[in-house]
């Protein structure tokens, strides 16, 4: 969306979680922060998430829920959430996008868009 009063921004830092991954078992686990950014004009409340999880074998899966880790947050413009949470994936490559679907203050609905990042075992990609 163009309009100025409704502007989220939303980075992505990953992370490998070794300790909670059994490959021999095909399960590897990976940890997300998520830092959304209100660049809009209005306050903004975080009301649900939409995530497209693909593993290296093209194997999707979808998950929708209220809000993020139990809250619905509310941004005040110019200001940012951040929080973390993780998937499991039966391959050591795959990647993750989706979108927050948002409620500024003057009852507009929009979505956020989650530009696709890749989750990825440490030397597994060349």
């Amino acid at each position: 969306m163009s309009d100025p009063r409704y502007q989220i921004d939303v980075s992505v830092v990953t992370r490998f979680l070794a300790e909670q991954s059994q490959p021999e078992q095909q399960r590897f686990a990976f940890a997300y922060t998520v830092t959304v950014h209100n660049n809009g004009e209005l306050p903004a409340r975080l009301l649900s998430r939409h995530w497209v999880i693909t593993d290296g074998d093209g194997k999707v899966e979808e998950v929708r829920g209220a809000g993020v880790i139990g809250q619905q947050p509310l941004i005040d413009a110019g200001q940012s959430h951040t929080y973390s949470s993780g998937t499991v994936m039966a391959t050591k490559v795959g990647n993750m996008q989706g979108s927050y679907q948002m409620l500024a203050e003057d009852g507009n609905k929009f979505d956020a868009v989650i530009a696709p990042f890749r989750l990825a075992v440490p030397g597994s990609l060349h």
